[in-house]
């Protein structure tokens, strides 16, 4: 597809809501990239389709499937940025479950607050690291029935199992199952920072999310050669929504920032066309630049002021 061309999907209440909207974005694009993700024991940058996402949660679906889960059960996710994020959440969505995510640096007491007030059935974490800071405030927790821990091989407990031994091999022929009927069934319950008090859930439905996402669209063009780069918290809904739904609407691809200290670097790897932010992260770069700047000749600062001057401005006023 030419650079002139958009492939949107726009929001349709009979779509099957988050998961449908995922499954007719592999349906239109099965060979086009769909993430991209540092594999740390290759040391190279994976690419991965959309052809490639769907298998993989078809196989995570047949894993939360076997673990007798009903519509409406709440499982959460606890991770840095990544594509096991978006693999948990489409799985767990297409079976009708209620997606809640979780700051990953977050604090032990709010993890347990969390957990308990959503009675979460399933948690996703990261690795052993992060398993031994939670242990001991999720030690009596009832209403937790399994921990998966997604790159510990060797962790062992009553309730915490490795991915690997979690994940099932689904049939060379199992489908992706979307059982969700009505566009304002739940799809996720989304907490607050807890910087005042206690954190706070907001219950979002499949609509609220979708309507979101397509109201940026109708305003911004995203064209399907489009990258993004990730690197917000997907556990908040600006880059949930922004940063996951609305590429997955318009088929573009997605990068997963390694961590906030790579970022720099990765900005210059990824030569990503579209980047995310919040008015902090432009302002350290703002004013790393400048202090850069004020080390330089009176030349180099000048061609600077010029470049800056008269670099052009990519604005987007709508779809004319």
């Amino acid at each position: 597809m030419s650079r002139g061309q958009t492939d949107v999907i726009s929001f349709d209440p009979s779509s099957g809501g988050l998961p449908g909207l995922f499954r007719e974005r592999v349906r239109r694009s099965p060979h086009g990239a769909a993430y991209r993700q540092y594999d740390d024991s290759e040391r190279r940058w994976r690419t991965v389709n959309w052809s490639q996402a769907y298998e993989a949660v078809v196989r995570w679906q047949q894993a939360l499937r076997d673990e007798g889960l009903q519509r409406g059960d709440r499982v959460a996710v606890m991770l840095p940025n990544c594509c096991e994020w978006i693999y948990f959440d489409q799985a767990a969505l297409g079976l009708g479950l209620v997606v809640v995510p979780l700051y990953f640096n977050d604090r032990a007491e709010n993890v347990r607050y969390i957990l308990e007030q959503t009675d979460s059935r399933i948690f996703l974490i990261a690795d052993g690291t992060q398993w031994a800071a939670l242990t001991e405030s999720l030690a009596d927790l009832e209403g937790l029935k399994k921990v998966v821990c997604v790159k510990a091989a060797d962790i062992a407990g009553e309730r915490v199992i490795p991915l690997r031994d979690w994940l099932s091999a689904a049939a060379a022929d199992a489908q992706m199952e979307v059982v969700v009927e009505r566009p304002d069934e739940l799809a996720t319950i989304v907490y607050t920072s807890g910087t005042v008090g206690r954190p706070k859930g907001v219950m979002l439905s499949h609509r609220n999310v979708l309507s979101n996402a397509l109201a940026c669209l109708e305003y911004y063009k995203i064209y399907p050669d489009d990258l993004f780069l990730s690197f917000l918290p997907l556990s908040h809904m600006l880059e949930r929504t922004v940063g996951c739904y609305l590429p997955m609407m318009a088929g573009a691809e997605v990068a997963f920032a390694r961590s906030i200290p790579q970022l720099a670097e990765d900005l210059v790897t990824i030569s990503p066309t579209i980047f995310v932010s919040v008015p902090r992260i432009y302002e350290r770069i703002y004013g790393k630049i400048h202090a850069q700047l004020a080390e330089r000749s009176v030349l180099a600062r000048g061609l600077f002021r010029a470049a800056v001057a008269g670099a052009p401005v990519r604005h987007y006023d709508g779809y004319d």
